[in-house]
This record gives structure tokens, sequence and C-alpha cells, in this order.
């Protein structure tokens, strides 16, 4: 059975001493979306690093349903259904588009035969089929991002965690992006965190916003209730973007 709730309880997570997260909780359900903001070095990405066990908490815990999984390995926690991309594009740009895409199906225990299908399915839904047999290395920034984030669906995750998917992206690119994670949670069941600085692209995605400044939680809740919060207009959002 699929655990239906991916949940940080009281993270903190330190480098060099410094704190990055200072008891940050946060719960992502299959089926919603939940944008992740705040400021440049406010500790989203670290969040997620967190999470998907890319970085060791120096406390709390996170869990997936009742079972904590704050300690494994990345590749473990990537087994479990929790798929991430990354702030800066880490494809195999020697491999072409296609074969980027088999292989997180074949990491995950798929055939080549399965792979390959999944593949091509996901490179039409993402419209990315006339680039299937290009570099990594050849395609434009914005190709990259598509094929990052069709990469990660191939491993069928429960929860799928986007760390500025958008970024690179011109208005058309961005639009056309926003329609296809909208309709992941329903279609796939799975549930979505993202990251973006696009404030546009996360008011007309998200269901909830969690924000992040200095590595604490400033504010949850809905997109209207967050932009009227004081405290996130004084952090981050402005006085013309919380009264656009």
């Amino acid at each position: 059975m699929q655990e239906s709730t991916l949940n940080a309880i009281d993270v903190s997570v330190e480098f060099a001493g410094l704190k990055a997260l200072a008891g940050v909780s946060l719960t992502l359900t299959r089926g919603e979306i939940v944008g992740l903001i705040g400021p440049n070095g406010s500790g989203k990405t670290t969040l997620i690093n967190a999470i998907t066990g890319q970085v060791r908490l120096a406390a709390g815990r996170v869990t997936l349903g009742d079972e904590i999984i704050s300690g494994l390995a990345p590749r473990q926690v990537a087994l479990k259904g929790i798929s991430r991309s990354f702030q800066i594009v880490r494809l195999f740009n020697n491999m072409t588009v296609v074969e980027n895409i088999e292989a997180a199906a074949l990491a995950r225990g798929d055939s080549l035969r399965a792979a390959r299908t999944k593949a091509e399915a996901l490179l039409t839904e993402f419209g990315l089929a006339a680039r299937a047999d290009e570099l990594g290395a050849a395609l434009s920034y914005g190709d990259k991002r598509r094929v990052e984030v069709a990469r990660a669906l191939a491993a069928n995750p429960s929860f799928l965690l986007l760390d500025e998917p958008a970024a690179g992206m011109n208005e058309a690119e961005t639009d056309t992006l926003l329609h296809t994670l909208a309709a992941l949670p329903k279609a796939r069941g799975l549930g979505l965190m993202i990251i973006d600085h696009d404030m546009g692209l996360i008011m007309r995605l998200c269901q909830r916003l969690h924000v992040l400044a200095s590595g604490r939680t400033i504010a949850a809740g809905t997109a209207e209730e967050v932009r009227r919060d004081p405290a996130v207009i004084e952090a981050y959002l402005g006085h013309e973007a919380a009264h656009a």
C-alpha cells in the first residue's frame, strides 16, 4: 500500500554550526500541490535535500506515513516513491533525451521494453517527442527542465518534489508547464511540492503555500492567506506583489 502523507517534523539542519533549518514542519498529502517559497537562502532547497536524504538532520525526523525515513540514503528514499528535481539541472548530457528518461525507469526495476514505453509516453506528455534522439547537452535550458521533470515521473513516484522547474523558461513555456503540473496529482495520484520564484506560477498552481525565511517557517496557508500575511510581505513578497 502506498503511503498517503509525507511529513517533515521539527526538522533542523546545520552546516558548520550554522542552522540552515530550525524546527520546520511540513506535510504533503497525495493529490495536492504545495508551494514552498521564500527569499534566497531561506532553506527551501535544504528542506528538499533533508526530505530526500541528501543532507543529515541535526534534529527532527521525516516520515512516510508511519515509517521514519530520515537517515536513509537518497536511493533508498527514492525507492520509497519520492522523486525530486534539482535547482541545477542534472541531465546525463552524453545520453539522448529518451535514454535519460529510460534510466530512471530502469533504476526502479522496469524492463528495458517497459522503460522505453514509459519514456515515449512521457516524451509525448511533455512535448518532447521530436527531441527524443537528441543529446541532453544539445537541449535548450527550458527543454532540459522538462526532461528532468519527465525523468522524475518515470520512477512512478507517490511524491514529486520540484526545485525551480520553471527557471529559464519563457512565459509560454512556463504556462505549458503549469498546465502539465496541475494535472499530475489527479492523473497520477501523487503529491507535488514545488519551489519557484515565479509567483504567478505558484499562485495559480498551488492549493497551499509554505513560506520559509532564515531557515524558519513564517507562514503557511492558502495562496490568498499567505499573500496577505504581514510577515511574508515584509520578508519576501513586498507590498506591490501582495496587492497585485
